[in-house]
């Protein structure tokens, strides 16, 4: 009968060959001294174990079962005289070890019950086909040599034939015009930078911004209080052009002063925005001179806003409380007095005050990203004020606070005929809100009443839910 297929791996195309008929047609006894290694055992042979093929790569010439195992549909399976796998040194040559079971073609099988003994190949003369194996490899590695000699020799020429170009003998660049996009940091930088000058005095330094062709500057107040008694004022152009600066006048509790420089005409001014429509995460640019480093540019956005802070530093009075813009633009000592601004190079602040860990803003202590600039609206009324008439005045609610225990602004004194006391007011009121602002501490009610013009109305809200209506009032502001 014929050899069932092996589902296992066997090819579709196997031959099939017939067992034979007549059981007195018994091969030829293999030699004792050569037994046959593909020897078959019968079902019921107690040496019949199943066949594991070692774990191994695939080699060419045998074929490995797909699941390790031969089919046990067969009566029989192959296995060595151990009970590992037998080898054969047939046309096949000899397995290596673990790649499994030697494919199933060719004129011997095994039968149950039936061993067969393997043709042997005439022997060879000895040392004739070594001679001749090893003449060949040594002519196929004289040719791989020379091949590869060739080969490297012509890709070298190859490369050596190739051009060698050097940048330091390229030439230079066509120089590119200014054509910076509108709304771009540079665009911003080459409208505004023309207007912020540097102020040089005894003390230190900061920024300004010119306000008036004839030579008017808008700075901080604490930029120049020291040079009030009668010191010098020095003021650095961008072109690089110096003067000298006088006071026209300053309003420590806005920490805003003009001064006027001398025989100056023609300036280029900067164009003021408004600080009423802006919006947190709105980008802005700082420009100034941090560090002695007259037009530095640095970039942001508008982190807060409302933010109540004291011009000069924690341990400053209440009279210096700013309701400022909070910006992550870099700001660092140097920025004073120089101009927050929007992306279509509009000044909406001016830069007045820095965070540092552990200092206050009065020392050296480098920006942490925690800005702020005095909004540009408190800060224009202020400045014309001054321009105008040399003096600011200060608008006020006619009240002393402190912070209440719960929150809020706690009133411990009113002024007589302020506009608190006409408001009905009282000593020990909590104010809660501002218009619609809360307000949590003293400094933030402060920093309201700033932000507003004298004769403005508010609504505030006392406690939680009686509600007054101010109109503001001022008061000249005096410089010591």
């Amino acid at each position: 009968m014929g050899m069932t297929e092996n589902n296992h791996g066997a090819a579709e195309d196997q031959p099939q060959h017939e067992a034979p008929q007549t059981p007195q047609q018994t091969p030829p006894a293999v030699p004792s001294e050569q037994p046959s290694p593909w020897a078959a055992h019968s079902p019921a042979s107690p040496q019949q174990e199943q066949w594991q093929p070692t774990p191994g790569p695939a080699h060419p010439g045998f074929q490995q079962q797909g699941a390790g195992q031969p089919d046990p549909g067969q009566p029989g399976a192959l296995q060595g005289a151990s009970g590992q796998p037998g080898t054969s040194t047939s046309q096949f040559g000899t397995p290596p070890p673990g790649l499994g079971v030697p494919p199933q073609t060719g004129p011997f099988y095994a039968q149950p019950g039936v061993s067969y003994p393997v043709p042997q190949q005439a022997p060879r003369k000895p040392g004739r086909g070594r001679v001749v194996a090893g003449v060949a490899a040594a002519v196929l590695a004289v040719g791989a040599l020379s091949g590869g000699i060739g080969g490297y020799i012509g890709y070298q020429a190859a490369v050596d034939a190739r051009p060698v170009t050097n940048a330091l003998n390229a030439p230079k660049p066509v120089q590119q015009s200014s054509n910076a996009p509108a709304g771009s940091i540079e665009s911003v930088a080459e409208k505004v930078l023309p207007s912020v000058v540097k102020l040089q005095l005894s003390g230190g330094e900061g920024s300004g911004i010119v306000i008036s062709s004839d030579g008017s500057i808008l700075t901080n107040n604490h930029v120049v209080e020291g040079a009030a008694a009668g010191g010098q004022i020095q003021i650095v152009f961008q072109d690089g052009k110096t003067t000298t600066a006088t006071i026209v006048g300053r309003d420590p509790s806005s920490d805003l002063a003009v001064v006027k420089a001398a025989n100056v005409s023609g300036l280029p001014t900067a164009e003021l925005g408004s600080s009423g429509d802006l919006k947190v995460g709105q980008q802005v640019v700082a420009i100034g001179s941090p560090f002695d480093l007259q037009g530095t540019v640095t970039s942001g956005i508008v982190s807060s806003m409302n933010r109540p802070v004291r011009a000069g530093g924690e341990s400053g009075s209440q009279a210096s409380v700013l309701d400022a813009i909070q910006t992550d633009a870099a700001i660092n000592p140097g920025n004073s007095g120089g101009p927050l601004v929007n992306m279509q190079g509009q000044v909406i602040g001016i830069n007045s005050a820095i965070y540092s860990p552990n200092s206050t803003q009065q020392t050296q202590g480098g920006s942490v990203g925690i800005g702020f600039a005095i909004p540009i609206d408190q800060a224009r009324r202020t400045a014309k004020e001054i321009t105008d008439s040399g003096k600011a005045t200060q608008t006020v609610l006619g009240v002393s606070v402190k912070d209440g225990d719960n929150g809020g602004a706690l009133v411990s004194d009113v002024t007589a005929g302020g506009a608190a006391e006409k408001a009905g007011i009282k000593s020990g009121d909590v104010i809660t809100k501002f218009d619609d602002r809360n307000i949590d501490t003293s400094d933030a009610l402060v920093a309201a009443v700033r932000s507003k013009a004298p004769n403005d109305k508010v609504k505030l809200t006392i406690g939680t839910d009686k509600t007054v209506e101010v109109t503001l009032g001022s008061q000249v502001v005096e410089p010591k």
